[in-house]
């Protein structure tokens, strides 16, 4: 007696009980080797041909003894040579007597195999033409024999089931043919095909004119029970897919499908560990037994707590209503605070806008004023350019010609083509302590015995376990004994014994502290907190960052055409194109110096080195936007080059073995480059602020390493002029 266990679990079921390509109940259901199954019919939809060399007899077996030791692998096999595409439904049909059996006709005898696993005769390999299915939802490939999908066996269990479902359900047969999510509802079932057409499908694939004419086709429902009844006659003992003769007797192992005495017998499973079927069965079954006891188990626990759980639906929404009252209070009081604070931040804001359109204007004013007096300059000479009188214009030319170039001068020195106040404002809110300390507010448990929590007392520094590597320290501590502690406050200075600030706050007693200034002493203090309060500071401790800088080249930030190598000291590049990469530490404070030693340098390629900001363009030349500063060299000369603006041509060039050197003097906030231990040109870039990152572009004709956290170059303009 067939039954479900209510809406749901029919409902469950119900998707079990689907073929997954047409998303229709099972109609004739083969098993796969990967053990999942298929219609018939789709099974022979999913027949395609791949091309290459032909698999033999060996390699398949081999293939076919590492799927089954690695179930649930990946199955694409060592022959899969294409990339299988699903046949179209309508290509599975010709005007042969079968409306599938023809186009298998065409791959039979290719491989004369075992029909769950695929092999070939055992020739050597050849170029050949290959039949396969692939699994639609394990992906795994399977080759065919000469049966092709008629080789698989049937399942015979989940025919059965789906018929006591159809039954019970009273469930539409749908049209297997039908693309898309919502197939019709079958109207005809070819007895040949052992498929279900709706009329359009039927029309399309299974015309009634040409040999498919021959076919018989009757109602949905009289096809079901002629299958049906087809099936009742076929039960009793199963007979060999490859041998109609023979009773199936035996399990293979190995191949893990039932056998007859003869696939012993003809060497298809020689050799091969087999057992009686009906152990076989026994064994499963108590195996299959046991395990659905386990899960039963499982599922009634879960049905238990779930019941439970609703149960508790109703004792919430009770408890809730205190709660929510007085945590709406509580959020009301820190909101008129917050807006409190908003008001008195506006009006800093407010007074930095004021600065900066102050600043801005005064700017505009200045570079007004200069551009009058230049372009009245500018008139003045087009028109003195207009004299055709020799002598007269000679007269006043050497004097015109010293004013333009002074007034040229002067705006390179003198103007500067940068905002005196950036547009952008400079402030930024410090919320994080805030939404550290929001996502710490919590409900004081109420229930248990009372405890008596006071402040807890300064917490206590691991000297030995704080240390400094480059510009980032780590600072340990540990609770005062005897304190109750629900977090930590941690606070530093800026590094110039100036105010502290919050950095950390949390439950840990150990943290790491990046992005620092060189070469500064840091003062780092910390506090603990609880219910009740927080409570005093720490001694505080200090803590000196390297005196220069030690870095490598970043992954993270290089073009994909990059090549990294040696620890990420070493830079090459894929592509004819210039590539960038920078370094992982950044600068905004110190005197900083590395050199570049140039290991391989063919066809004269220009590459560049400087600093850059974090978000320069890395698939072209450093320097050419308005984030990066360079300088750009060959085996000749070099320039200096910032937002695509070249300047400072200085001879000079580099070769293999030479050594480029750049100093970062963040102190008088300019840039200068060294080739061979000597200066190329004056001081390449002034009035550098920010942070910077060291950066280099390349191309495959050049290869280098970097080397960092050396001492200063011996040169009056390290000073400045």
């Amino acid at each position: 007696m067939f039954s479900v266990a209510g809406d749901r679990g029919s409902f469950g079921m119900e998707e079990e009980l689907k073929c997954p390509v047409c998303r229709c109940f099972f109609n004739v259901p083969i098993i796969l080797p990967c053990q999942h199954s298929i219609c018939l019919s789709c099974a022979a939809s999913q027949v395609t041909q791949t091309y290459g060399l032909k698999p033999t007899e060996e390699d398949a077996l081999s293939y076919r003894h590492s799927t089954i030791s690695s179930p649930g692998s990946d199955y694409s096999s060592a022959y899969d040579y294409t990339d299988l595409d699903k046949f179209d439904k309508l290509s599975l049909y010709s005007e042969a007597d079968s409306g599938y059996g023809a186009s298998l006709s065409g791959y039979a005898a290719t491989c004369p195999s075992s029909p769950a696993f695929s092999t070939v005769s055992a020739s050597s390999s050849i170029s050949t033409t290959t039949s396969c299915i692939r699994c639609p939802q394990c992906r795994r490939t399977t080759y065919l024999d000469d049966l092709g999908v008629q080789g698989f066996p049937r399942n015979k269990a989940l025919q059965t089931i789906v018929e006591k479902y159809e039954e019970t359900k009273n469930i539409v047969i749908k049209c297997q043919l039908c693309v898309g999510q919502a197939p019709n509802d079958a109207t005809v079932m070819c007895e040949q095909c052992s498929v279900y057409y709706c009329d359009k499908c039927r029309e399309n694939c299974h015309p009634l004119r040409g040999p498919l004419a021959k076919h018989t086709l009757v109602s949905p429902a009289l096809g079901k029970a002629a299958m049906k009844a087809r099936n009742q006659t076929s039960q009793g003992v199963s007979t060999c897919i490859r041998h109609t003769d023979e009773n199936i007797s035996m399990f293979c192992i190995m191949c893990k499908i039932p056998v007859c005495y003869q696939c012993l017998e003809d060497g298809k499973h020689q050799n091969h560990d087999v057992k009686a079927l009906g152990a076989m069965c026994k064994m499963h079954k108590a195996e299959l037994s046991h395990n659905i006891s386990t899960l039963s188990d499982k599922a009634r626990e879960g049905k238990n707590f779930l019941s439970n759980l609703r149960e508790m639906l109703d004792q919430v929404q009770e408890n809730s209503v205190d709660f929510e009252a007085s945590l709406v209070a509580q959020c009301d009081a820190i909101i008129e605070a917050i807006n409190r604070r908003k008001e008195e931040l506006m009006e800093q804001i407010q007074r930095e806008k004021e600065h900066k359109l102050r600043m801005m204007r005064e700017q505009i004013n200045d570079l007004t004023n200069k551009l009058r007096q230049t372009t009245g300059l500018l008139e003045y000479a087009l028109e003195i350019m207009k004299e055709d009188d020799a002598a007269a214009f000679l007269q006043v030319a050497n004097g015109l010609i010293k004013r333009v170039c002074s007034a040229e001068m002067q705006w390179q020195k003198e103007v500067l083509l940068e905002p005196h106040e950036p547009p952008e404002f400079e402030l930024q809110l410090n919320s994080q302590p805030l939404f550290k300390a929001i996502e710490q507010l919590n409900f004081v448990h109420t229930k248990g015995s009372a405890r008596v929590v006071t402040v807890p007392g300064p917490p206590i520094f691991l000297h030995e376990e704080c240390t400094v590597q480059n510009n980032s320290i780590t600072v340990s501590w540990q609770p005062s004994p005897r304190s109750w502690v629900d977090g930590y406050v941690l606070e530093l200075d800026d590094g110039n014994q100036g105010p502290f600030r919050e950095v950390y706050v949390g439950r840990e007693t150990l943290c790491t502290l990046d992005g620092l200034h060189f070469d500064c002493t840091y003062r780092v203090r910390v506090k603990a907190f609880n219910k009740a309060g927080e409570g005093p500071y720490s001694d505080s401790v200090q803590l000196h960052t390297a005196e220069v800088a030690w870095f490598a080249l970043d992954p993270s930030t290089a073009h994909p055409d990059i090549v990294l190598s040696n620890d990420n000291m070493t830079v090459s590049c894929n592509s004819y194109d210039d590539r960038v990469v920078l370094g992982n530490v950044g600068f905004s404070k110190g005197i900083h110096y590395w050199e570049c030693t140039i290991d391989r340098y063919d066809n004269h390629p220009d590459p560049a080195f400087g600093v850059a900001r974090i978000d320069t363009l890395k698939d072209t030349m450093l320097g050419k936007d308005d984030k990066a500063w360079a300088m750009y060299i060959d085996s000749n000369r070099s320039w200096f080059m910032h937002n695509n603006a070249h300047s400072n041509r200085t001879e000079g060039g580099l070769d293999k073995g030479s050594v480029i050197g750049v100093l970062l003097n963040l102190e008088e906030h300019t840039l200068s480059f060294y080739v061979n231990d000597c200066m190329q040109g004056p001081i390449a870039f002034r009035d550098l602020h920010g942070v910077f990152f060291p950066a280099i572009s390349l191309n495959r004709n050049v290869q280098m390493t970097v080397h960092t956290g050396l001492e200063l170059p011996d040169h009056d303009s390290i000073d400045g002029e």
